[in-house]
């Protein structure tokens, strides 16, 4: 190596070293990170304050400013991080308060932007639309459902299948349903939200009864279903929801019987029934992460459950533009004993312009199984494998949004054959549940 060489080297190595060196201040920090936020050169901006706050230089145009650049990049999460910073420092700015309600929204954290908005002056609340008390939003929601192989399954001959001859075979085949729902969300006070829903189910089946010769009826079942759901921010950024459905309806059934000298009859009778489901849900948030856990306690279709299942939200994009969330599911039970894997399941969400597209696929055994915060109780006789559901947003103005959604779902159900009035053999069959549901909401 020659002389030259190492003597350019050398200063070369100098120079590194000094400049890894080179020590900003206050005045130089502020002065270069306000240059930039007013060209509004948002990532070299983050990129100097990170370079700055390595030296342990930070403060709250710093903060700010830097939350501002995330902000503009729509990175509302990162954003939001600096604005906490900053609000700490000081709270009484009106303009920071807005960015760090607005960053909140936009990464998913309604609960503890509305928490933080109770806090800010009656004048920055009017700007920002807050709603403290009353109703926020209302919506209608119907929808019908078919068993697409329902013609198949009435012409089927169980009785063939499991070699009835004088025993008694049934089958409740589910012919379609249809339903609707009224849901309201307010905040009876600031910082605590309320959901609540009603809705009623009809769901027509075909009864087959094979006792000496075939006999059948059409049957209908009515369900109603109250749901109650406290929405609550503890501490920082702890969210607690709470929920209890009520369940409530009666069925027709179709049965056969004996009269005194043994002769055959067939009768339809109704039966009434009630099941309830409590539900507490517990999440929070670490950057564009969210982890969560669920638990649901209660009584389905007479039977005793316990279902667990934790999640975890995923924003690539620091904001609600783009969602994954992992879930899954474990359940006790009469049938499993103690607490063992149940479903596993994958939903999500993106946003192109203003539509808002959202999916949800679940895998496992679902039977009297439990979905969206007790929401959805899927308490009908038979289980589910496998459900794909995706829903469609509109916004029409400012006020209104429109959902249109699609469900398919694969079930599985049994005819079931009695011998002296105790079971002793089934054949399980299986068909597809195909749902369309369309609803309008407001916003108050």
């Amino acid at each position: 190596m020659s002389k030259r060489t190492i003597i350019a080297s050398f200063f070369l190595i100098l120079f590194s070293v000094m400049h890894a060196q080179e020590k900003f201040n206050y005045t130089e920090a502020n002065s270069k990170s306000y240059e930039l936020f007013l060209n509004k050169s948002w990532s070299e901006l983050i990129h100097y304050s990170h370079e700055v706050r390595k030296q342990g230089i930070d403060f709250f145009y710093l903060q700010a400013r830097t939350g501002i650049a995330w902000y503009n990049l729509e990175r509302y999460s990162r954003a939001s991080d600096q604005f906490f910073r900053a609000y700490r420092n000081e709270p009484s700015f009106d303009w920071l308060n807005e960015y760090l309600y607005y960053s909140l929204l936009g990464s998913g954290r309604q609960a503890e932007a509305v928490k933080y908005a109770s806090r800010f002056d009656p004048d920055l609340k009017n700007k920002i639309g807050l709603k403290e008390k009353g109703i926020i939003n209302l919506s209608l929601e119907t929808g019908y459902g078919i068993n697409t192989d329902y013609e198949s399954l009435i012409s089927r001959d169980f009785s063939t299948e499991v070699n009835l001859g004088g025993d008694y075979g049934e089958a409740y085949i589910t012919k379609n349903y249809s339903f609707q729902s009224l849901d309201i969300s307010s905040r009876p006070a600031p910082g605590l939200s309320l959901n609540q829903s009603i809705s009623y189910l009809g769901l027509n089946q075909k009864a087959i009864v094979d006792w000496g010769d075939q006999n059948s009826a059409d049957l209908h079942t009515s369900q109603f279903q109250y749901f109650i759901n406290p929405v609550w921010v503890a501490g920082k950024k702890l969210n607690v929801s709470s929920s209890l459905s009520l369940i409530f309806g009666s069925r027709d059934i179709f049965v056969g019987g004996l009269t005194n000298n043994s002769s055959r009859f067939f009768t339809n009778t109704k039966s009434s029934f009630s099941d309830a489901v409590f539900t507490t849900e517990l999440w929070t948030v670490f950057g564009p992460v969210s982890p969560g856990i669920e638990i649901n306690a209660g009584s389905v279709n007479d039977s005793n459950i316990l279902q667990l299942s934790s999640w975890l939200n995923i924003y690539p994009l620091g904001n609600t533009k783009l969602y994954f969330t992992p879930r899954v599911y474990f359940k006790a039970g009469e049938e499993t004993g103690g607490l063992a894997f149940n479903s596993i399941g994958i939903a999500g969400g993106f946003q192109l312009g203003k539509v808002f597209f959202s999916g949800q696929y679940l895998k496992g055994e679902m039977k009297n199984f439990i979905e969206s915060n007790g929401y959805i109780i899927n308490n009908f006789t038979g289980k589910s494998d496998q459900k794909i559901s995706g829903s469609i947003y509109f916004p029409i103005g400012r006020k209104y949004q429109f959902v249109l959604r699609y469900i398919n779902q694969n079930m599985t159900d049994q005819y079931t054959v009695y011998t002296n009035g105790i079971v002793s053999n089934s054949a399980e069959y299986r068909y597809h549940k195909q749902t369309i549901t369309g609803g309008i909401s407001w916003k108050f």
